[in-house]
């Protein structure tokens, strides 16, 4: 039964995306890729079915080993993405994080790029972890701190997370910070503040309305980005 689902969640995220135009805002992209620089995404939770229909083909996205893992696991191989099976958990619930975490630097260094979504499994919403500084400091890619935002969407607003499902026609705004580069002798903490800021003000531009339910941005050393 949990095959059938998962392989139905695949076809529909699938035939969705078709019907969705995409618009790009701030797109330093190209001047990194002619930079040979690599990037990886930044992206919360809330995104994550958004993110899937932008996705770039060999995008590495880290899923958890556990059961609801599964059922994401033939999404992301119908939108063209690489699952590494992992968990960010801590503790006893950690099935295999800081293993896919490395998998996942593997994959940048091999020339592919990678997401990550900052606040999971558990939140709370908008918290980035360390592990994008990780995959970032470690991989020697910038971040890129990415908010997909459909104009026509439904919100799970009893979730942690407030999922968001874009609906069929709809316009999805992906928008993106500055690159944010781990700077030589850089603690990873502060790294991961600086990533978490530039997460956190860039839900405040793109949208304002669900940006209330996240963690605000750490106020000391603001960002500034282009217009």
């Amino acid at each position: 039964m949990r095959t059938l689902v998962a392989h139905l969640v695949a076809w529909t995220v699938y035939l969705l995306h078709w019907t969705c135009r995409v618009r790009v805002h701030n797109d330093a992209r190209p001047q990194l890729k002619a930079a040979s620089t690599s990037y990886v995404y930044a992206i919360l939770h809330a995104h994550q079915l958004a993110a899937l229909m932008v996705a770039d083909r060999g995008l590495g996205a880290m899923v958890s080993r556990s059961a609801d893992g599964e059922i994401i696991v033939p999404t992301l191989r119908i939108m063209g993405c690489v699952p590494v099976r992992g968990s960010s958990g801590q503790g006893t619930a950690n099935r295999g994080g800081r293993n896919a975490l490395q998998n996942l630097i593997q994959h940048v260094r091999d020339g592919s790029t990678a997401c990550l979504t900052v606040d999971g499994p558990r939140g709370p919403r908008c918290r980035v972890h360390k592990g994008i500084g990780e995959l970032g400091r470690q991989s020697g890619a910038v971040v890129l701190a990415t908010s997909i935002v459909p104009r026509r969407r439904w919100i799970i607003r009893n979730a942690w997370d407030r999922l968001q499902i874009p609906k069929p026609f709809t316009t999805l705004d992906l928008h993106f910070s500055d690159p944010v580069e781990h700077r030589a002798g850089e603690s990873l903490e502060s790294f991961r503040r600086r990533i978490h800021r530039a997460l956190a003000e860039l839900e405040q531009q793109s949208d304002p309305e669900e940006a209330v339910h996240s963690e605000p941005p750490l106020v000391d050393q603001p960002l500034r980005r282009s217009a």
